[in-house]
């Protein structure tokens, strides 16, 4: 177990709610996480994760352990799906009960791709379009050193790929399509400027 690694958790463990997000330009979301391999006394990983799922209410449907200066291969999901029915049907977003990935590993299943408006948590203020495979298997195992495979599709699938993308060093804006780059503002106020 590394002092210094659990040093870092505890530090953001006592950091203020909601926590303050490392945004793009921080080197730590470019690297690939190291695997979780018991660098963390399963307490602390068992705090870590539950207080990651505290932060996503109201901000967000998924938080990668880099985004918060942990480089391990850990994450979160939870979606309600509080979006209004047309919304939720053209997105296949169906709410997401709490899944905890712990050196997750995501393959396409199919060869249809979705392509919709994404935002990250990382990158305050912008949404763009990425086009994501539409179905997926997901494998990771919990907090709890449990493995797991689970197969998702719509938006559900979208969460898995964006957060497993965090812990391979890629943004959401590696995979845009440029012109469809916006505020959130503008978008909200105008659409997609590519649409």
């Amino acid at each position: 177990m590394s002092a210094e690694l659990i040093e870092r958790v505890h530090a953001v463990l006592a950091a203020p709610r909601p926590w303050s997000v490392v945004q793009v330009g921080d080197p730590v979301l470019r690297r690939t996480a190291e695997p979780y391999d018991g660098q963390l006394p399963d307490a602390l990983l068992r705090d870590l994760l539950d207080a990651m799922f505290k932060h996503l209410p109201g901000v967000g449907v998924g938080l990668a352990a880099p985004q918060i200066g942990i480089p391990l291969a850990l994450a979160v999901i939870e979606d309600p799906a509080e979006v209004p029915p047309e919304v939720a049907a053209e997105r296949e977003r169906v709410p997401r009960p709490p899944l905890e990935l712990v050196n997750p590993v995501v393959t396409p299943l199919g060869s249809r791709y979705h392509a919709f408006n994404e935002g990250c948590l990382s990158v305050e203020g912008f949404t763009a379009v990425v086009a994501r495979h539409a179905r997926v298997r997901l494998s990771a195992t919990d907090g709890n050193g449990r493995a797991y495979e689970t197969e998702l599709s719509g938006w559900p699938a979208r969460i898995a790929q964006h957060e497993t993308d965090h812990l391979n060093g890629i943004l959401y804006l590696d995979r845009a399509e440029p012109r469809s780059l916006s505020t959130v503002a503008n978008y909200e106020r105008f659409g997609s400027p590519t649409g």
